[in-house]
């Protein structure tokens, strides 16, 4: 066997996917939606600079395929060797088996992806090891189906690529990405808008007959297995030309600069665009929503903030009374819906604590969290800003020097923390809170022996508390007042805590116990707390990052956005605020019973000024909605408007204020104003992002924190 021929499986599935391209674009060229026309240049560009580009992406994605071929030999079948390596493979089948394992702390399907993994390939090693006449015909089928998935996965990027272009008239975007979060609901889309089954059918009949041409033209590699010596020859073109591809897909992906966009998605790699919308995390407003002109969408605004003036949100906020210099807590509770306290209609007795304290602060009955992600209720009490399409601002690149809650308490004089009982590099979190002034605690800065509990998150929310205590303490002896924002973790999948603390073990792994145990754990964090001199000069802030779940049976379900927020203080009176109010809202209002005079940029408001007209914004990653005079509008990709009249769905036995049900009836026709009320709202937070306008000026605050952090580590 020639070397050309040993390198067989690799350019025969390089050639249909160049084919397959190729054909692609050409459909894509001339689809309805692709409404413009190319220049001879522009032509050339998309095919040639496209062609290029799909090369070096296939070799990058063949990485699979030569980490299987590499591995084919007989040679590890030899004794002792293979009965090593088979005990090796049962070890590691007993231990995930064990329930055990270190896969075990994530939860949800990956211990059995794991085990069924492991299990397949501890099978047929056994199959191979001990059944070598049939060795030949088991390699054959393995190899058969190596070549199966890589020709399905062609052919269905090429489908998925098709209607998604049908859809937006672009590549993959963030959308795409988002697609993988909410499958149940674009299953559940593809299956009423397409002919699923015949398109599929159509699909395995095509892809079993070209797996066979490619099978007959390469099955050589399987039949004459190359020596160690061709494989290290195989491995060196193969690393050679990787090498090349993870230098020239980036630069081809800086060609894509032409003025007409469609030149630029047609010439681009779909799976290159896919990997870059995980990368990036961008959904651009301006193309994809429902637009008015820039400054409209200003003075629209500025019907709901008067104080803004111009295509910002810059303004004077000014309070009669004399400030209050107290410390102050803000403990964002992971996954806290509303209903599970008592007050929301939760009889399960899981938040005993929250309900006593909700009894004697300020509490806020009527609160929707931003988004239903952390990094969005993180984003929403930080920059008090409302949720933009696409990822969070925590997680985007520029994320660096902005407006903040942070930024306002160190103009005030005060020291300031982010602690988290994870590792802050999650999420972003480290970069996005060292690079807006705030310096960080993390599990890095945990002592051996302040560790009793951890899991994959970090550590137990007493642990945290405990360290929190510490600091604060500290801090106090410094003269300065503090602003600490704690991030719990424990109330999170796989929802593991210590045990004999509540009547829930913490090893049977349940929502209700992880809920019960987080309020267990506040619980203890206040009772210390009365213990030190600062408690009563410190308020303290208590809100949900977001929901326990978003999945419903509409776009934006509002009962899966609805949270608890208090703020408790020892001279706060205690009382309810039913108005309808945002995640964004909570810090502004706390400035104002503080009597903070401060220069804003906040679209959050103070809810206690008799100006605040009430409101709530709500989003996915790609639905961003306003709750306003019971309608709910929600924009979407393609500029699409929708309008809900809400209806209350009552529950007997739960006070007017503590309901959280609606049922969600289409409007017979758009309410305009609300409308362009909702649009003003996320084109102006979209434009002064884009516009850099949100920024603060002090940009040597980001080394500055970097090194605060690396120096608390």
């Amino acid at each position: 066997m020639t070397f050309y021929k040993k390198l067989s499986p690799f350019y025969n599935l390089a050639l249909l996917y160049l084919i397959v391209s190729f054909v692609l674009r050409i459909v894509l060229l001339f689809h309805p939606i692709t409404q413009s026309s190319f220049t001879i240049y522009e032509s050339v560009k998309i095919f040639l600079l496209g062609l290029v580009s799909d090369f070096f992406v296939f070799i990058a994605a063949a990485s699979f395929l030569w980490l299987y071929l590499i591995f084919v030999s007989n040679s590890k079948y030899n004794k002792p060797y293979g009965y090593l390596i088979l005990g090796g493979f049962i070890s590691i089948l007993i231990y995930i088996a064990s329930g055990k394992s270190i896969f075990d702390e994530y939860g949800g399907a990956l211990p059995k992806i794991v085990l069924i993994f492991v299990s397949i390939k501890t099978l047929l090693f056994a199959l191979f090891l001990f059944v070598p006449k049939y060795r030949d015909k088991i390699r054959f089928w393995l190899f058969t189906f190596v070549i199966f998935l890589y020709v399905l996965l062609i052919f269905q990027n090429a489908i998925s690529e098709f209607f998604f272009w049908n859809e937006f008239g672009v590549k993959y975007n963030f959308i795409a990405v988002n697609y993988l979060i909410y499958t149940n609901e674009v299953i559940g889309n593809i299956m009423q808008s397409y002919p699923v089954i015949p398109i599929f059918s159509a699909l395995f009949i095509i892809t079993a007959v070209v797996t066979y041409f490619i099978v007959r033209n390469s099955r050589k590699y399987i039949d004459e297995i190359p020596s160690v010596s061709e494989k290290i020859k195989i491995s060196a073109v193969y690393c050679t030309l990787f090498v090349f591809a993870l230098l020239a897909i980036p630069s081809l992906e800086k060609t894509e600069n032409s003025k007409n966009i469609f030149v630029n998605e047609l010439q681009s790699n779909g799976i290159y665009k896919f990997y870059l919308a995980f990368q990036n995390n961008k959904l651009d407003y301006f193309k994809f929503y429902k637009t008015i002109s820039d400054k409209k969408a200003f003075a629209l605004l500025r019907q709901q903030i008067p104080a803004i003036s111009g295509q910002n949100t810059i303004q004077t906020v000014k309070n009669d009374s004399v400030e209050k210099r107290k410390n102050v807590v803000l403990i964002t509770v992971e996954s806290l819906s509303a209903d599970f306290m008592k007050v929301y209609g939760n009889q399960k007795n899981i938040t005993p604590f929250l309900d006593s304290l909700a009894q004697k602060s300020l509490l806020f009955t009527n609160v929707y969290a931003a988004g239903n992600r952390t990094v969005r209720g993180l984003e929403a009490v930080t920059l008090c800003l409302p949720p933009t399409a696409g990822e969070s601002v925590v997680k985007r690149e520029d994320n660096k020097n902005k407006f903040s809650t942070g930024y306002v308490f160190r103009k005030k004089g005060y020291n300031v923390k982010f602690m988290y009982g994870g590792d802050a590099f999650f999420d972003n979190m480290q970069d996005f809170y060292s690079g807006n002034g705030y310096q960080i605690i993390d599990k890095s800065s945990f002592a051996e022996n302040e560790i009793t509990f951890s899991n994959v998150w970090g550590v137990c929310d007493e642990d945290m508390y405990n360290k929190a205590i510490k600091v604060m303490s500290a801090e106090a002896k410094q003269n300065k007042p503090f602003f600490n924002h704690i991030m719990t973790v424990s109330n999170h999948r796989p929802f593991t805590y210590p045990n004999n603390k509540i009547d829930i073990p913490g090893n049977i792994k349940s929502r209700d116990g992880g809920v019960k145990y987080t309020d267990y754990a506040l619980r203890q964090f206040f009772n210390e707390a009365k213990k030190q001199p600062w408690f009563s000069n410190t308020v303290f802030v208590i809100v949900a990052d977001h929901c326990a779940s978003s999945a419903g049976k509409t776009e934006l379900p509002l009962e899966k956005y609805r949270i608890p927020a208090l703020i408790y203080s020892s001279d706060i009176k205690p009382q309810k605020y039913t108005q309808l109010m945002s995640q964004i809202d909570i810090m502004p209002t706390l400035f104002g019973l503080l009597n903070f005079d401060y220069e804003s940029k906040f679209f959050g408001q103070d809810v206690l000024k008799p100006n605040y007209q009430p409101r709530a914004l709500i989003a996915t990653y790609q639905d961003l909605g306003l709750i306003k005079d019971n309608v709910l509008t929600i924009l979407s990709p393609k500029r699409q408007i929708k309008q809900f009249q809400l209806k209350l769905n009552v529950k007997a036995g739960i006070s007017p204020e503590f309901q959280i049900y609606y049922d969600q009836i289409p409007l017979q026709s758009e309410n305009t104003n609300l409308a362009e009320e909702t649009i003003s709202y996320y084109q102006a937070a979209s434009y002064v992002l884009k516009k850099k306008e949100y920024q603060f000026k002090d940009l040597s605050l980001t080394a500055k924190n970097s090194k605060l952090y690396a120096k608390v580590r």
